[in-house]
């Protein structure tokens, strides 16, 4: 029976993992606690596990008396005389060798129960340490299950979610696919611990940079700052710390091999990577790339920067859903604000074109305060908004985040529309010049004719 016990816990050893010491030392105390509730919490006694021959003994020792008093610690002679030959008087030690079966059932069946679940509890500490002191590695795994909201990972036989919101969007997921992430979090508040990866988290897109590139790896290249929209945008500063090495040139790599490979990985992301500078002013241009900037004007106390582009420009600059101008703030620190040469005045759009995003209630009550459009909400200082009723300061940083994009997108659109109409007055003007011509050439032809004839 003692192999059997140990054998079953040894195999979950060599599968889960867990150091065969741990486990002798777990087997230890669940025998001990079988003695003292069989003998008594002051017995004398000692536990030897031994792994490699998967066997376990039992000593307990009793001192040699006339007459008991504590049968927990004591034994008489003549009991002695039955258990052994060997010549022993009262006040000698006597060691017995205890069989598991003297136990009975009940005790045996509750020393495997309490072992099962003392290992249970070391698998999770085990499990917990692996991926916790892994927080920020890449893992590969197999998806196994696609759910609803979460995909559930194979790694090592051990179970990782992939939840919606650390998902690539335009991703699709199958069953028995290999997939790359990185180790975001682990929660120990479960049964199991539960280990969170992400492949849009930021430092997902770090990882791969450290991966692809050995320049980064060895720290030749720093990556100094990463954001990123996942399946969209991202834009990635790094530094080089060789005076020889190129930073950008060798993240992109010999006809962008190299930064290929990470957009594969990512679902066809766009990656813009820019030298990084401690100089503001170069810093933000070049975060707004490809977009060519004018003039920028910054101001580092505040952190706001006031960029002029030429109205040809400004739709990269901004960049689709102003995608570009927002990556460049976040990557940078700094709010950018975006000006046309030679703009008279903003973009503006009236108030009631949010009127079912703000719900009627509170356009009613900003509209009675004076705010009718949508630049006046945008520029006026948050203390005023909030003496507004139902307006707290999340609300109205999102409520002004929510216009100024939308004030972006359409001012992008309205710009688009101009360049049609002068591509379309273009293209009338050249259909126009090219019907005088073909007349032109008619009216040549009928007279050249007409002189024939005469002749």
């Amino acid at each position: 029976m003692n192999y059997e016990i140990v054998e079953s816990f040894s195999q979950m050893v060599r599968e889960k993992r867990i150091d065969k010491d741990m486990l002798a030392s777990v087997i230890e105390d669940v025998f001990s606690m079988m003695v003292r509730k069989k003998y008594g919490m002051d017995a004398r006694f000692d536990v030897v596990v031994n792994m490699d021959k998967g066997d376990i003994e039992i000593y307990l020792e009793k001192v040699i008396v006339d007459t008991i008093t504590n049968p927990s610690t004591e034994i008489d002679l003549a009991s002695v005389k039955k258990k052994t030959d060997e010549k022993l008087e009262v006040g000698d030690d006597f060691v017995e060798v205890i069989d598991l079966k003297t136990f009975g059932r009940r005790l045996v069946v509750s020393a495997k129960q309490n072992l099962s679940q003392r290992i249970k509890e070391i698998e999770k500490e085990v499990i917990y340490g692996e991926y916790n002191n892994s927080i920020g590695e890449i893992i590969v795994g197999e998806i196994y299950q696609v759910r609803k909201g979460e995909i559930l990972i194979n790694h090592n036989k051990n179970e990782l979610y992939l939840p919606k919101n650390e998902q690539i969007a335009k991703e699709r997921y199958r069953k028995g696919d290999t997939i790359r992430a990185i180790i975001k979090e682990v929660r120990k508040n479960t049964a199991t611990p539960m280990v969170i990866i992400s492949r849009s988290d930021p430092k997902f897109l770090a990882k791969l940079f450290e991966t692809e590139i050995p320049e980064i790896y060895d720290g030749i290249i720093e990556i100094k700052g990463v954001v990123r929209e996942p399946g969209d945008r991202s834009k990635v500063a790094v530094e080089s710390h060789d005076d020889r090495i190129d930073a950008v040139g060798a993240c992109v790599g010999m006809k962008g091999v190299r930064i290929h490979a990470i957009v594969r990985e990512l679902n066809n992301e766009n990656i813009d990577v820019i030298n990084f500078t401690e100089n503001s002013s170069t810093y933000i241009t070049r975060s707004l790339a490809p977009a060519k900037i004018k003039s920028i004007t910054v101001d580092d106390a505040s952190k706001t920067a006031t960029v002029v582009v030429e109205k040809e420009q400004a739709s990269l600059a901004i960049g689709r859903n102003g995608q570009n101008i927002r990556l460049a703030s976040q990557l940078t620190g700094y709010q950018i604000d975006l000006i046309k040469e030679g703009a008279e005045e903003e973009y503006d759009m009236d108030l009631a074109e949010f009127r079912e995003e703000l719900t009627e209630p509170l356009y009613e009550r900003l509209v009675d305060e004076g705010y009718t459009t949508a630049r006046a909400v945008i520029d006026v200082d948050i203390d005023a908004l909030l003496e507004i009723e139902g307006l707290t300061e999340d609300r109205i940083r999102s409520i002004k985040d929510m216009m100024t994009r939308e004030l972006e997108d359409a001012e992008v659109e309205e710009d688009t529309e101009d360049d049609l109409e002068v591509s379309e007055e273009t293209k009338k003007k050249n259909t126009v010049e090219t019907s005088e011509k073909i007349e032109e050439v008619k009216s040549e032809k009928s007279d050249k004719s007409e002189e024939k004839i005469s002749e």
